[in-house]
């Protein structure tokens, strides 16, 4: 999938497999017009619109233009991230992050943010399957805790 495809999947909230199972049957909201959004959004990223702009060139209420551009901003985190394991650590940060703001404490709410670490791992081996990647490539980004140094050659590319 291309990059604005990917864009639009993580602004509209879409497993990549399932937006990807959208395209190419003809289906203009996935193939056109969420991937406009996303390109619109950047140009207005890219161009420091003011909401008001942003909000007329979407045909969306001020309000609604905001969180886009702010969706918008953490979708680039995860879709043009170093690698696909630094996408999918930023993904799981995200959905954690959304998880806490909305309240995490009960069953339900746990098991909803199990079922979106679940989506993002799923998104992972969308990404690999793309590259041709295997996961354990990975491992060692994946296993990265912060202010811990690991000794560079320790580990091989398998580990």
């Amino acid at each position: 999938m291309e990059r604005d495809k990917l864009l639009a999947a993580e602004i509209f909230g879409y497993s990549y497999a399932n937006y990807h199972g959208h395209l190419g049957i003809g289906n203009v909201r996935f193939e056109r017009l969420m991937p406009e959004v996303a390109r619109t959004l950047q140009i207005a990223s890219d161009g420091n619109w003011a909401v008001s702009r942003l909000a007329s060139a979407l045909k969306r209420s001020e309000e609604q233009a905001q969180e886009l551009m702010a969706t918008y901003r953490n979708a680039l985190q995860v879709v043009d991230a170093e690698s696909p394991a630094e996408s999918f650590r930023n993904a799981v940060r995200f959905a954690i992050q959304d998880a806490l703001q909305e309240g995490l404490g009960s069953p339900d709410s746990i098991e909803a943010l199990v079922t979106q670490i679940c989506y993002r791992a799923a998104d992972l081996a969308y990404l690999l399957k793309m590259r041709g990647e295997a996961l354990s490539r990975y491992s060692r980004h994946l296993r990265k805790e912060p202010g811990v140094e690991y000794y560079e050659g320790y580990f091989d590319e398998e580990d």
